[in-house]
């Protein structure tokens, strides 16, 4: 039997990787990993060589004997793999900005895993994702995969119907950041908070909230509604919700939900920003520049305190945790997007949610809330449709399904925007889009 874990991280050269680093070394004692392969491709390279050897020299400095490896070849590195993380971005930050500026150029929200910014970035990620899974099947079939690339949940969703991959567990921070929030704003340690989340990836609520057991949800509504304490993180504009909206949806709601409940205000500020400081993928490409510039320093050996300001506080973290529960089958309960099997009754059983799961070695296991409160579901179902029709199309190359798609999330106001938009950012994300493009080819 082979001593330690083999950890393998496609998209290693992301400005992340020092997190989960980090998280792996905090927690060597009880997840023995021998081999972190770090994988990107040739666009990625040089990342990928600042970001590993910032790697290396946190191993180092821990005192480790994890070896970490930087390859572009995928293939030699998920060969026997007990773990796969993928935070890949197809098209890297240039194809977000586009996600962010067209649509509003339309008056539509320009966000990367919403409308259609989220749409675009799952027709680009799904198919590659999938040629991973048919890797994975063939390398290291026994692996699990957590995926945090965005959008997660569409992504587990494709996963689940399109790949032979049973062992896959997509993975967010919005719950972990909404956890952490809430026990800031009760003054206690997290420790003694418990959130019953349900719904789906960016689409999760806080159905209750427990301190040492006891329900303190209209405590938690009641301060949430104060202005500034509306929770929020660093992507999204912490616009302040109405109380008496708050007292009536008697949930927490994620900050991604400002979209769906805020639009016009989201939107109005998503206009100046662009025409001011920039779009947030504008804005992330100056921070990521800096970070690198950072990690280039040979006397870096931690992951440094600015790496917060990036928007995805406690991703790698809840990526170690949920690795470590797996293979210590501790039995915890996190947040995760898995296969429904039934747990929220208003969504698919066979579909991928995002929910409270007990964390074993078979898997997370659905802790299950029977019927979303009806004030959430129609909204929560019709994500749901737009993430599976987006699914059918990104795999399809059909664009009358992109179409569809486009349309009916709620963000687009009519079908002839829809098209408009479709149109203008099929052209622009060509190069990253050959399912739609291969039958005009000769």
């Amino acid at each position: 039997m082979k001593k330690g874990i083999k950890i393998v991280t496609i998209g290693g050269g992301s400005s992340y990787t020092p997190e989960l680093v980090e998280g792996f070394i905090k927690r060597y004692d009880e997840l023995p990993i021998r081999e972190l392969w770090l994988v990107d491709i040739p666009a990625g390279q040089e990342k990928l060589n600042i970001v590993g050897n910032l790697a290396k020299r946190m191993v180092e400095k821990a005192g480790l004997p994890i070896d970490v490896h930087l390859t572009l070849d995928r293939r030699e590195a998920l060969k026997d793999a007990d773990f796969v993380t993928t935070q890949f971005r197809v098209g890297l930050l240039d194809a977000r900005i586009k996600d962010e500026r067209i649509p509003l150029e339309y008056n539509v929200i320009g966000q990367e895993t919403n409308g259609p910014g989220g749409l675009f970035k799952g027709l680009r990620t799904i198919p590659v994702i999938l040629d991973i899974c048919k890797d994975i099947e063939e390398l290291c079939p026994n692996a699990w995969l957590v995926n945090f690339t965005n959008p997660a949940g569409m992504v587990t969703e494709a996963v689940l119907r399109y790949s032979n991959i049973t062992k896959v567990v997509g993975l967010c921070n919005v719950p972990v950041g909404i956890k952490m929030r809430t026990a800031e704003m009760l003054d206690i340690d997290p420790e003694r908070l418990h959130i019953d989340f349900a719904g789906l990836n960016h689409m999760v609520f806080g159905l209750n909230v427990y301190v040492d057991g006891v329900s303190v949800l209209d405590d938690v509504i009641s301060k949430m509604a104060n202005p500034g304490n509306s929770m929020t993180m660093n992507n999204i504009k912490a616009i302040d919700w109405e109380p008496d909206f708050l007292k009536g949806l008697r949930a927490i709601p994620c900050p991604y939900h400002r979209y769906y409940y805020k639009t016009s205000d989201m939107l109005a500020d998503e206009l100046r920003a662009a025409n001011e400081e920039g779009t947030r993928a504008e804005v992330v490409k100056k921070l990521e520049a800096e970070l690198f510039e950072l990690y280039k320093d040979e006397n870096l050996n931690i992951k440094p305190p600015q790496l917060e300001k990036r928007g995805g506080a406690y991703y790698s973290d809840a990526a170690c945790s949920l690795i470590n529960s797996i293979y210590n089958d501790k039995r915890d309960i996190q947040p995760v997007n898995t296969r429904n099997n039934g747990a929220i009754a208003s969504i698919p059983e066979d579909s991928a949610v995002e929910l409270n799961c007990i964390i074993t070695k078979e898997g997370p296991k659905p802790i299950s809330v029977g019927d979303l409160p009806v004030a959430v579901r129609g909204l929560v179902q019709e994500i749901k449709s737009f993430e599976r029709v987006a699914a059918e199309a990104a795999v399809t190359g059909d664009y009358n399904t992109a179409l569809l798609a486009m349309t009916i999330n709620p963000l687009v106001p009519s079908d002839k925007i829809a098209k408009q938009i479709l149109d203008e950012m099929l052209e622009a994300h060509k190069e990253h889009l050959p399912q739609f493009f291969k039958a005009v080819e000769v």
